[in-house]
């Protein structure tokens, strides 16, 4: 269950991380990067913290 949660916020870090650079590189636009930081941004903050320390 750990390894679930934490390779669901590994995609959570890499939907902030690889929109950035798509759209810097304009091969996507500004709506759709908003929304893919929005969804990223969620999927963080709703795994990540039952995971991370726990004893």
């Amino acid at each position: 269950m750990k390894l679930l949660l934490q390779l669901t916020s590994a995609l959570g870090l890499l939907l902030t991380i690889i929109p950035s650079l798509l759209y810097f590189a304009t091969y996507i636009s500004l709506a759709v990067h908003q929304y893919l930081m929005l969804a990223g941004a969620i999927l963080w903050f709703a795994t990540a913290p039952f995971w991370m320390n726990k004893k």
